[in-house]
């Protein structure tokens, strides 16, 4: 007896109950031949520790026993297929022969050998046949019987035999790494006439593996363009999502260390994540922007003034963010994964971004911001009435935010 345990899949699937990581390796071959070939992939995954566990679903471990009819002397004796065919199959197989009445009750008539004296193999010989003479002769004498190994069931997929290789990734490990090896290993042990194809979970990680990555994409350039529509200008969106990478770095770096994987779930909070850490960017460039235009400071100036007067409601933006997840990372129960895959992405991504940001993204609007407000003459004479306006207006702010 084997007892496996293993996650289920993020997402259910048909194959429920099924483990995670499954290598088909299908042919028109016959399964004799399969097996073999289906051996050397199955030990070359278990000495690769990628794998904590590894398994075939075909397993040549099913006692058949084969008759060979002797066919010359079973016309000589006057001893017809039918007749064997009819006495094994009704003797051993309980076919129906007839009803009859008893009491006023209808019942079946089933001929079969009693259980006792079908335990071995060797027990058909005490079957009897009747010749060509109506003489009754042991089966024995026409029929010899050899013990061999059948597989336990005969798969196929996609209309072709098969033999699925499954198991579950060590930990540490993501299936990515794991598909590559069998791959790189199906290409030097199959033959010719063998393929390999993928089934369940490890379908849809191979097959929709990229689809995050085009979501992801498409997320960044229509936030990128709804900025660009807001702001009036190409220049501020790059400027605010500075950040995004560093967050998504933060975030990436608790996934590398095994606490979480790269699925849908991270995905989805993957891209909430490009939303919420956007938030802390527009709050200081748009802060700056206005003071460049309504109090004429300089880009350095404002952004300095933005960043100080904008960093309470940055900070209550993480806090309320980080502190909404822990219910997401302490959540027990079913479908407790899936939660903490988000809280974990979202809360890593957003301290970690939040710090740089804080630091990086104020120099990258130093160097790239456009200056809103060019200075004249008489511009520098009025800069100390300017810097007690400016004060004027950071209280202010202060007061409405």
């Amino acid at each position: 007896v084997q007892v496996i345990s293993a996650q289920l899949p993020s997402i259910p699937t048909s194959a429920f109950g099924a483990l995670p990581f499954q290598f088909v390796i299908t042919t028109t071959s016959d399964y004799s031949q399969l097996y073999p070939v289906t051996q050397r992939l199955l030990h070359a995954a278990q000495n690769s520790g990628l794998f904590l566990f590894a398994i075939s679903d075909l397993q040549f471990d099913k006692p058949d026993l084969q008759l060979h009819i002797d066919r010359d002397k079973a016309a000589v004796l006057g001893i017809t297929m039918q007749q064997v065919g009819n006495a094994l199959g009704g003797l051993l197989g309980g076919n129906y022969v007839n009803r009859f009445s008893m009491m006023g009750q209808d019942y079946k008539v089933i001929a079969q050998v009693p259980q006792s004296l079908r335990y071995n193999p060797g027990q058909l010989n005490m079957i009897h046949i009747n010749d060509g003479n109506g003489n009754l002769i042991p089966l024995s004498s026409i029929v010899t019987m050899k013990l061999v190994s059948a597989p336990s069931q005969l798969n196929q997929f996609q209309q072709l035999n098969s033999a699925n290789i499954s198991g579950v990734v060590m930990p540490g490990h993501t299936p990515s790494e794991a598909i590559r090896f069998l791959q790189q290993q199906a290409e030097q042990i199959l033959p010719d006439g063998f393929s390999y194809d993928y089934a369940g979970q490890t379908r849809q990680d191979v097959h929709e593996g990229n689809t995050l990555l085009y979501t992801f994409l498409f997320s960044l350039i229509i936030i990128y363009l709804v900025l660009a529509a807001q702001f009036e200008s190409f220049r501020d969106p790059w400027i605010i999502l500075i950040s995004v990478p560093m967050s998504i770095a933060g975030a990436l770096i608790f996934i590398n260390l095994g606490l979480s994987t790269l699925n849908i779930y991270s995905g989805i909070g993957l891209i909430t994540l490009v939303g919420l850490i956007s938030k802390h960017g527009i709050l200081m460039v748009d802060f700056a922007n206005k003071l460049q235009q309504e109090k004429g400071l300089s880009v350095h100036d404002a952004i300095i003034q933005a960043a100080a007067i904008r960093l309470r409601p940055i900070l209550m933006t993480t806090m309320a963010m980080v502190f909404g997840m822990i219910p997401l990372l302490i959540a027990v129960g079913p479908g407790a994964v899936s939660r903490f895959d988000i809280g974990l992405v979202i809360a890593a991504g957003m301290l970690i971004g939040t710090c740089f940001t804080l630091f990086v993204l104020p120099t990258v609007y130093t160097f790239m911001a456009r200056n809103h407000h060019q200075q004249t003459p008489e511009d520098n004479h009025k800069q100390t009435s300017d810097d007690m306006s400016v004060k004027q207006y950071v209280i202010e702010e202060l007061i409405i935010n």
